[in-house]
């Protein structure tokens, strides 16, 4: 039915009426309405109609409606009319049928979806005109995506015996869509369709039906939609055997005694991973019922038997009460020969308990502490991580004799033949020997009331033992180690990420009356707004609890830290095992990433490798890679630089343009490599980085000029310039010279500290007393820029010394004295006579 050009507003008008009086519920099918009178085979009818769809992060997203035969196609979402401008239309006509055919898009913004956010759905539906009236297309819902951080329930970890069945829960974060589920076991994907033991459960709880030793593992649950993927706290699972008795063996000969035995074995099966032993004896004996036993003692020859056994007994017993005298007298001469701790002073250097290796420590004669008694030092000291030595005894001796009239006075000599009988025999007791040695990031000393300082070279890890922390009268071996994060189990829950070495120092459980200061390097860019930042410390059970959650310590807590831009001063009173761990808590968290390009020193062959490392921007991550790359025969090629990667679940990319193809041909079969998210982000994979592979055209080509790019999707990124000689330029080697780290890894007494100790005691009498001009730490504290901190310090016996200790861990070993004088000075104190001392102080 043709209609006349002039009737088509009337006409329109007529169906956008129709269309609004008519059913009052929005229906989600595709619907007609009709024109009274017209032809209905030539109402629309929709080809492409609008499907449901979800925004991830800010990206809009793009609905399109197709129909024919159509003139006009608009569309309503959540019942208001999008505006014409924000149509893009296509028009077109139909080759078969010669209808109009029209196609319409529009985009959806997050903006325009939030509007509505909890009140309703947010939908969008076209509807399309032709002469014969209209059709309305189902209704499209779009969705904000998104995955939540916290899983509602994670999985626990369990020891269950063998054959016993294990279930482990998981409720993904919420989010939508909603998450799906796998399982990982250490890292590897379970697949129930490959192992009919294993099933997933609709509440995506992993069952399996009959425990094998094989199931010992880690599990982690891992949800993932279009926005993201969570993993899960790792659930450690042990499959257990408690042991069984074999069966007995046959009865052995009659013997002399007129007894016979038979033994078993607990091994049928043996007990493992923690399985109860067998109970009960793996001997039996009993008398012998053959006739050969059967006899009666009453001949000469019994009786002389009878008298030899009594005699050698006897000896036996006399020689054995010798051995004990002997043993107790070396004994009281060892605890006579243990110093008063007292008497040990600055020029005391660390003892070598290696008996193959002699040291000539420095003394410093002073008066004894007289006051000072046999001591006995207990540390809860963990048989998992630092030996299997429960306790350790020092008592009071004397190692030097004191000068008359009470002076003290500085010297160095050789150590007495009495003192190196003592370190000698120091070097065997159990404690000591128990200590793990010979590693390059471990490091040891041996301490008393003046204390010291332990270094790890080049990883910028160190333990700062102030004066007077380590209790008069009381000598303790400290050592200092730095472990390798796939050697210690950190679980990160969430979005946790590891932001500074894992470093030990010990032995734990020992008595400390001052805080200790542990300085590490860390990664994160501080940022409160950021970052959730907590300070975790390993029990001895082996567990890791949150001892510090920066920015809400408490003054009178056993531990405080001060964070700075790339790295952290932690005081604390227990030794033990420390990381300092970060969540982000907005997109805008970074952690700082070294980027640095190694290739080979020298190339025999065509092909020439340039290998990318990604990691930690951190002294210890660096000296690992350095180390690393010795090893292989690498070199550096070019300035290391630095990456800020984001907390937005993008991958590294990393790729290599511009490669001269005449000379060089790149082996790389797709156009960028990729590091996942989050093997950046957990940061406990050492090493991670990707290698480009060249190929020379001819051996006697040496020049490379080509670009290494590494950036995060969505992010921060790097680029890098390469042009040099493989075979003769070595320009970039002196970059990464490591430099030893203030001489010596231990030092003791006034050696490790700037301020000379004298000095150090006239400043905390001077200024720990409140002064109402002002002129005390407070101000003091102020002018160092520490004044963030001021009810940490308030709350130690001493804030000056406090004050002092963070400035020695902060400056050691570069400080500049001249500064601090002039601080001091200041504050209105005599800077002259509080840094000099007087020969009669000496």
């Amino acid at each position: 039915m043709a209609v006349r050009p002039g009737l088509w507003p009337a006409l329109l008008g007529i169906v956008l009426t129709t269309w609004l009086h008519g059913s009052g519920a929005q229906q989600s099918a595709t619907v007609a309405n009709p024109v009274p009178g017209t032809n209905p085979d030539l109402l629309p009818h929709f080809l492409v109609e609008p499907e449901d769809v979800y925004i991830v992060k800010n990206k809009p997203v793009l609905l399109v409606c197709k129909a024919m035969p159509a003139t006009q196609i608009f569309f309503k979402c959540n019942g208001e009319w999008v505006r014409q401008v924000d149509h893009v239309i296509e028009r077109s006509t139909d080759d078969s049928s010669g209808l109009p055919t029209m196609e319409v898009r529009i985009n959806v913004s997050r903006q325009q979806v939030e509007k509505v956010f909890g009140l309703e759905e947010y939908w969008c539906q076209c509807v399309a005109w032709s002469s014969s009236g209209t059709t309305k297309s189902q209704k499209a819902y779009i969705r904000i995506a998104y995955l939540r951080k916290n899983f509602e329930q994670e999985p626990l970890a369990k020891e269950v015996s063998l054959e016993q069945g294990i279930v482990l829960p998981c409720r993904p974060p919420e989010g939508i869509p909603p998450a799906e589920v796998e399982w990982l076991r250490n890292e590897d994907l379970v697949d129930p369709s490959l192992d009919p033991n294993v099933y997933i459960t609709r509440e995506h709880s992993l069952v399996v039906r009959q425990a094998r030793l094989a199931d010992t593992a880690n599990y982690t649950c891992v949800a993932k939609n279009i926005v993201a993927r969570r993993r899960s706290t790792s659930a450690a699972v042990i499959v257990y055997v408690d042991g069984s008795w074999s069966p007995w063996s046959k009865w052995s000969a009659c013997g002399l005694d007129c007894t016979h035995w038979r033994s078993r074995e607990c091994s049928d099966p043996a007990p493992r991973n923690g399985g109860e032993e067998c109970q009960g004896t793996d001997l039996d004996t009993r008398n012998c019922t053959s006739d050969l036993c059967v006899h009666t003692a009453s001949g000469p020859e019994d009786v002389a038997l009878y008298v030899g056994l009594i005699a050698v007994a006897v000896c036996l017993l006399l020689l054995l009460l010798v051995l004990i005298l002997v043993y107790c007298r070396k004994k009281e001469g060892l605890d006579s020969d243990v110093a008063d701790s007292s008497i040990l002073t600055s020029g005391f250097q660390p003892v070598s308990i290696k008996p193959s290796k002699a040291d000539n420590p420095h003394l410093l004669t002073i008066q004894p502490d007289l006051s000072t008694t046999t001591t006995t030092c207990q540390g809860s000291l963990c048989p998992r991580q630092d030996g299997p030595s429960p306790k350790f005894q020092l008592a009071n001796g004397h190692l030097l004799s004191p000068l008359g009239g009470g002076r003290h006075t500085l010297h160095h000599s050789s150590p007495t033949s009495e003192a190196e009988d003592f370190v000698s025999r120091l070097s065997t007791q159990n404690y000591f020997r128990s200590l793990p040695r010979g590693t390059s990031n471990m490091t040891y000393g041996t301490f008393n009331f003046l204390g010291g300082r332990l270094m790890i070279p080049n990883t910028g890890i160190s333990l700062l033992i102030p004066p007077d922390a380590i209790p008069r009268g009381k000598i303790y071996e400290i050592y200092l180690t730095l472990h390798k994060p796939e050697d210690v189990r950190l679980p990160l829950a969430g979005c946790q990420t590891l932001l500074s070495p894992i470093v030990s120092c010990g032995p734990p459980g020992v008595l400390l009356t001052r805080p200790v200061i542990l300085v590490m390097d860390h990664c994160g860019e501080p940022c409160p707004e950021s970052w959730s930042l907590r300070l975790k410390k390993q029990s001895c059970e082996g567990s890791w609890e949150d001892v510090l959650h920066l920015g809400e310590e408490a003054p009178c807590h056993l531990y405080y830290c001060q964070l700075e831009a790339s790295a952290c001063y932690v005081f604390t009173e227990q030794l033990g095992r420390f990381a300092l761990v970060g969540e982000a808590l907005s997109v805008t968290a970074t952690k700082r990433l070294k980027l640095l390009l190694f290739a080979p020193v020298a190339c025999t062959s065509l092909e020439y490798n340039i290998r990318v490392y990604c990691l930690h921007d951190t002294h210890d991550a660096l000296k690992e890679v350095v180390q690393l790359e010795k090893q292989l025969g690498g070199q550096l090629i070019q300035e290391p630089r630095v990456l800020h990667f984001k907390d937005s679940y993008h991958n590294l990319r990393l790729s290599i343009h511009d490669v001269p193809s005449s000379l060089w041909k790149s082996k790389l079969l797709v156009s960028y490599q990729e590091i996942p998210f989050y093997h950046i982000w957990n940061g406990t994979q050492q090493f991670l980085h990707c290698t480009f592979t060249l190929e020379r055209v001819s051996p006697s080509t040496s020049d490379l000029a080509c670009k290494v790019w590494v950036w995060q999707v969505e992010g921060d990124g790097q680029s890098f310039n390469i042009n040099f000689n493989i075979t003769k330029d070595t320009r970039f080697a002196e970059l990464l010279a490591l430099e030893s780290e203030g001489g010596v890894p231990a030092l003791v007494g006034p050696s490790a500290f700037k301020i000379p100790f004298l000095i150090r005691q006239k400043i905390i009498t001077s200024l720990d007393p409140p002064c109402s001009r002002g002129a005390d730490w407070r101000t003091l504290a102020q002018k160092l820029h520490l004044d963030s901190h001021l009810s940490f310090f308030a709350s130690k016996p001493s804030p000056t010394a406090m004050i002092l200790n963070l400035w020695e861990a902060r400056h050691f070993p570069n400080g500049n004295l001249s500064q601090l004088a002039a601080a001091v000075a200041g504050l209105g104190q005599p800077d002259a006579g509080l840094f000099t001392v007087s020969e009669a102080e000496c």
